[in-house]
């Protein structure tokens, strides 16, 4: 009987073990879609500056979807349980807000992945700055560009005093201390043609900073050099339901600047259009146009009147 219940136990465990992995998608995005269906509908109404200006903001809008859904495709294909939430937004009490791109679940491990499709080369330095070397035909231009390290660590900064508000004190201390052990933000690069050079960043920006076809072997990586205990499916479940129960769906409409100076435009226009409407007074003598003029001397002096745009050749005068 013993051995019966040792080789059932067994064969449970081998059955687990040899199981197919479950890439579980617990929230999908379409929040950038409606964001960029609103930009073109806003462009289409737009000219001059502000439609080149909602031109560059879709084309940005454009290549973050894209670069969302390489993102996508490489967890999809990530040949192991996980479960992921993309396009979370969190909010604290005190107001802080973190949107981030995605949040994937494994067994030991929580990450916390900053998407950046960005055009060029990137270059991180000793210091941790990052300088994007971008090629115009034959020439080529640095420029820094804000650090995606910075914005990462500000969500996972978000996200753990958001989890403490959320807890009871008990709870809130065991996030408090131990949140570095579980949560682990990573910024991927998810255009496939940029090059990274980080020979002379430090080993920490090393890690956080992947491309999109290293994020698999990353977390993988992560994971098995995990000392944690790992969760079951049901308790991954659990944790991500939890996370996904703290999404904030309402969220600052960023269309409202473009829709404000929309506006703003028309309503210049207008004024322009009326100003240019309104009726001129016409000289009774030649019937010329009256213009406004000021008075430089006599007894007048200082004071405006209408007077003949013909003038010399008229000299008719209307006191205004």
């Amino acid at each position: 009987m013993i051995l019966l219940i040792y080789i059932y136990i067994k064969e449970i465990h081998y059955i687990g073990l040899f199981s197919k992995p479950e890439i579980i998608i617990l929230k999908e995005s379409n929040d950038a879609q409606t964001y960029l269906d609103k930009l073109k509908s806003l462009q289409q109404l737009a000219s001059g500056d502000l439609q080149n200006q909602i031109q560059k903001e879709i084309a940005l809008t454009q290549a973050g979807i894209i670069g969302e859904e390489n993102i996508l495709f490489e967890l999809k294909h990530s040949n192991m349980d996980m479960i992921v939430l993309h396009d979370i937004y969190i909010e604290t009490h005190s107001g802080l807000g973190a949107q981030i791109d995605f949040i994937v679940i494994t067994a030991k491990i929580i990450f916390l992945i900053e998407c950046k499709n960005l055009v060029g080369n990137i270059e991180i330095d000793s210091n941790g700055a990052f300088i994007r070397t971008i090629f115009y035909g034959h020439t080529k231009q640095k420029e820094g560009i804000y650090s995606p390290i910075t914005q990462s660590q500000r969500h996972y900064e978000v996200l753990k005093e958001a989890r403490i508000e959320t807890s009871n004190w008990l709870k809130g201390i065991s996030i408090k201390y131990n949140f570095s052990s579980f949560y682990k933000p990573l910024v991927v690069l998810a255009n496939p043609k940029t090059i990274v050079n980080d020979r002379y960043a430090k080993k920490e920006i090393k890690q956080q900073v992947i491309r999109a076809d290293q994020l698999v072997a990353t977390i993988k990586d992560i994971v098995a050099h995990s000392k944690e205990l790992p969760s079951s499916k049901k308790e991954m479940i659990a944790i991500a339901q939890s996370l996904l129960n703290m999404n904030n769906d309402t969220r600052k409409d960023y269309t409202l600047k473009y829709e404000r100076l929309l506006k703003e435009t028309k309503a210049s226009v207008s004024s322009t259009e009326n100003a240019s409407n309104v009726s001129v007074p016409l000289c009774p003598k030649c019937g010329a146009k009256l213009v406004i003029r000021t008075a430089q001397k006599g007894a007048n002096v200082g004071k405006q009147f209408y007077g003949c745009s013909s003038f010399p050749k008229c000299k008719f005068t209307l006191n205004i």
